[in-house]
């Protein structure tokens, strides 16, 4: 580990409709960078999809969470067992800084910053609609988020929806209302 203060593990707002989450992962940065943009990687932590490398470009997340863990969980009522969101590239500078529109739910940042032989991921959610989205997105990127610590880090993650649905109980104890 780095001689970094431990991180807070909630997403935490740093403005009313703007969520942010870190996760210290093991580098080296060129290995993480590759779990953001490649679809065969990214799949394994978040949706797959293929995403040009070039701004401006527009692309097609595809998240199939069931297979996030195995045994998968029980998925909550509401959810299909295959998503699909349109998105574009709107920042990117390899292998720090990678941005996107999310759908109609805002825009992401991605933001990798070496840490001695570790890599600091800074995500932000900007935008986001309105306290439903906040709880769904908080539940979801943190158990995104540890997924990808586990996967990078040679370990299986935790069943998926089993954490979501506790973390979704979570965040909306710590959000205001």
């Amino acid at each position: 580990m780095s001689e970094l203060a431990p991180l807070e593990p909630y997403g935490v707002l740093i403005a009313p409709a703007t969520l942010k989450m870190e996760r210290l992962l093991p580098g080296p940065i060129e290995q993480i960078w590759a779990y953001l943009t490649e679809s065969d990687l990214r799949r394994q932590w978040l949706a797959a999809g293929d995403m040009p490398m070039k701004l401006d470009a527009s692309f097609e997340l595809v998240w199939r969470n069931d297979d996030l863990s195995d045994p998968p969980s029980k998925r909550p009522e509401g959810f299909s067992e295959v998503q699909r969101m349109g998105s574009r590239i709107t920042e990117l500078d390899p292998p720090r800084r990678l941005a996107i529109s999310w759908g109609n739910s805002g825009d992401i940042s991605f933001d990798l910053e070496p840490k001695g032989k570790d890599v600091l991921l800074t995500v932000i959610h900007r935008s986001l609609p309105d306290r439903a989205a906040i709880l769904m997105f908080g539940a979801g990127w943190h158990m995104h988020l540890d997924t990808l610590v586990a996967r990078t880090s040679g370990n299986a993650p935790e069943p998926f929806w089993d954490g979501w649905s506790h973390l979704r109980t979570e965040y909306a104890r710590r959000m205001p209302a």
